[in-house]
């Protein structure tokens, strides 16, 4: 499980208002440099950057809001930011100002400020309505609200963009002249360029070693992942239910999700009362974590709760887990990132695949009105900038190679377990 959960009381970090920093790391590149040595990507692509430029030209309060596959993400968004020559401001969840000193420092300095994902955070929204009430730069805010290495495929959305939009709307609404607040979706999407069998031949060689066999070599490539997903899948399964199920691996993960959330929301919440996985983690994140933090519980109850979010942060993985995702013929990009959420499963961390060229489309802006129209159960703003994203993906996707397997001549030879 990774750091997500912060044992400490929460503090609102507000945003760097200045201009120099962020300056700095443009004209010197720092951007470029942080992706390439963190993270392999080593080229990039901006599409239809005019709209923002239109956009920023009028004077309108705008939203940003990409799709979340990768760690990458709010950091290549400082090259669209280039392009139109502008700064922008971008909510990041707490825990990021808590991994190390320096990331802590760099996201406040380009314009991160924190968001409590384990409660109420008034200061952050309040912030957020005022940046883009008083259109002082753009804001980026992520709808899927978490990382899901699904570059094709988006998650369930959190209902508090279209809410944050809405809010500053009605306060630009109220200036003489009225002025308007927009959202713009940008679809980010990563390209790899390498070779991907020689990339992930010897990663997948070590998982298989961890679960003592013998190295496939002589298996194909997609097989090999699938086979590592249902080992992993297998032993959860064993862990919690006692018993392996039957099924898709799809079908397995929804089960599994139910048998973990289900005995946490009756104790903590009366029973289920939201219907997609994001929102349900949530609420129980919101129930668990504010004592935790406080400090306020016995050894044991906070060992239970600790236990608790494990299973949580469990059930958030299994989610990203899209039936098909891997039919054949799949892309290039489908199994490396496959290949990666299977890594981060089994270290809680990925080791950076270069070189990667990532793509960042942007579609034309979407003004948002002041009252939402009650008639439908989710409001209308997410629909659009959620039809938006996925057409854009969609368009994209076209763009990753189908996957070719290589001749039986290329294979490296097999690694001794």
């Amino acid at each position: 499980m990774q750091k997500i959960v912060i044992e400490r009381p929460y503090q609102f970090i507000p945003p760097h208002r200045g201009n120099w920093w962020p300056t700095f790391a443009q004209k010197f590149r720092l951007v470029d440099y942080w992706l390439r040595k963190s993270h392999g990507v080593v080229e990039y692509e901006c599409r239809d950057v005019h709209y923002l430029r239109e956009s920023l030209a009028a004077g309108h309060g705008i939203m940003l809001t990409p799709n979340h596959c990768r760690p990458a993400d709010p950091i290549v968004m400082g090259f669209p930011a280039r392009e139109a020559n502008t700064h922008v401001f971008a909510m990041a969840s707490w825990h990021l100002f808590h991994q190390d000193r320096f990331s802590a420092w760099a996201i406040h300095k380009v314009g991160g400020f924190s968001i409590n994902r384990e409660g109420i955070d008034r200061k952050s929204m309040d912030t957020a309505i005022e940046i883009l009430d008083t259109a002082e730069r753009p804001l980026i805010v992520f709808p899927e609200g978490t990382t899901t290495r699904l570059n094709d495929h988006l998650m369930d959305f959190l209902d508090g963009v279209a809410f944050l939009a809405r809010m500053a709307a009605k306060k630009r609404a109220r200036q003489k002249p009225a002025g308007k607040v927009v959202v713009h979706p940008v679809a980010i999407k990563y390209l790899y360029q390498g070779d991907l069998f020689e990339a992930v031949h010897s990663r997948l060689s070590t998982f298989e070693q961890r679960f003592i066999w013998r190295t496939a070599d002589d298996m194909p490539l997609v097989d090999r992942i699938t086979r590592l997903g249902r080992a992993i899948l297998s032993l959860k399964e064993v862990e919690f239910i006692g018993h392996t199920q039957s099924g898709s691996i799809s079908e397995r993960c929804q089960r599994l999700v139910e048998v973990l959330l289900v005995p946490i929301e009756k104790e903590w919440l009366g029973g289920t009362k939201e219907e997609s996985v994001v929102a349900r983690v949530k609420s129980l994140r919101v129930a668990l974590v504010p004592e935790l933090t406080r400090g306020e519980l016995s050894a044991d109850e906070r060992l239970r709760r600790w236990e608790n979010l494990e299973k949580i942060y469990l059930v958030q993985q299994l989610s990203c887990n899209p039936s098909g995702y891997l039919k054949e013929p799949t892309t290039v990009d489908r199994i490396m990132e496959t290949v990666e959420r299977l890594e981060e499963d089994l270290t809680d961390r990925v080791t950076p695949y270069a070189p990667y060229k990532v793509v960042l489309q942007f579609a034309p802006a979407i003004e948002v009105a002041t009252q939402r129209d009650r008639g439908t159960q989710v409001d209308p703003l997410m629909i659009q900038i959620r039809q938006d994203l996925q057409a854009m993906l969609g368009r994209l996707a076209q763009e990753s190679p189908i996957y070719e397997p290589p001749s039986r001549k290329s294979v490296p030879s097999a690694v001794a377990v």
